[in-house]
């Protein structure tokens, strides 16, 4: 075959790679890229808390329990109908140890685990959106799963932070905790009461977890490009933060112990004010 053939046929096989390439759309793309054939096709869903446990702190009025299983359920209803295959910790209104929820998780291969949650604290003021992971694999998972949540709802952005709860350091596959606001706010809670707001979240949350390979990786959807309002944030190794609190509250404590032990030796006033003789 003749060389200039060759480079002819070779030219045009170059050429019409490059016009397919740009004439893909960024929608395209992303819809490729989010369906690798490695990518996880199981997700185990865990509304967090159940039965006996209501979630939460004492006392407080709306039950995180009945909210975290409905947010389960729409996710479940719509990442089926996106053709993963869904599998969840609990379905109903039942107390599930966090082992067996380990447990489930670790069952399946090729999966990922998003745990669900709302958040509450003693300031009735405190709120916002915030999403935990533990290993270094799930970060691209949390990463994803926050930016969609946290732009689809109208709390504040508290970021994404790395926590050693139980059931992230303990599963083996890419697992996230997303604390969907505050019950212990009163405008949370409302929005939290509503179904069609609960329908929102759940949407947003099956919008991080489809877009996981893209969103992450690049930062290039229109979805995230667009939510100017959402900065990018540091994320946060509460892990370390811990261990350094405890290192400090130990170093607080041996120096109020030697505090309190110089002050119970009496001085050299108080001592020669003291008879040696007790009897005397």
């Amino acid at each position: 075959m003749p060389r200039n053939f060759c480079r002819f046929r070779l030219f045009a096989v170059s050429l019409l790679i490059a016009i397919l390439a740009c004439g893909s759309s960024p929608a395209a793309q992303t819809s490729r890229a989010s369906q690798n054939i490695g990518s996880p096709t199981t997700v185990v869903i865990d509304a967090g808390h159940g039965g006996h446990d209501r979630g939460g702190i004492p006392g407080q009025r709306v039950a995180e329990k009945e909210m975290t299983l409905d947010v389960a359920q729409r996710l479940r209803n719509l990442l089926t109908a996106s053709g993963y295959r869904v599998v969840m910790t609990r379905d109903s209104d039942v107390f599930v140890p966090l082992p067996t929820r380990v447990a489930i998780a670790n069952s399946y291969r090729n999966a990922i685990f998003v745990c669900i949650h709302f958040n509450s604290a003693r300031r009735m003021g405190a709120g916002g959106i915030e999403t935990y992971f533990y290993s270094r694999d799930s970060l691209q998972l949390a990463s994803a799963v926050h930016y969609f949540v946290a732009g689809g709802a109208p709390s504040s952005n508290r970021g994404v932070r790395r926590r050693g709860y139980y059931v992230l350091r303990k599963t083996n596959i890419p697992a996230v905790l997303v604390e969907c606001g505050f019950l212990t706010n009163p405008t949370e809670a409302a929005y939290a009461q509503t179904a069609s707001y609960r329908q929102k979240l759940a949407e947003e949350i099956a919008a991080g977890v489809r877009g996981r390979n893209s969103v992450a990786g690049a930062l290039t959807t229109t979805r995230v490009a667009t939510s100017e309002s959402i900065p990018l944030q540091p994320y946060i190794d509460q892990t370390k933060v811990a261990k350094s609190e405890h290192r400090q509250s130990k170093r607080s404590h041996k120096k109020s112990a030697r505090k309190k032990k110089s002050s119970s030796k009496p001085t050299e006033s108080e001592a020669s004010a003291v008879p040696k003789n007790p009897e005397s």
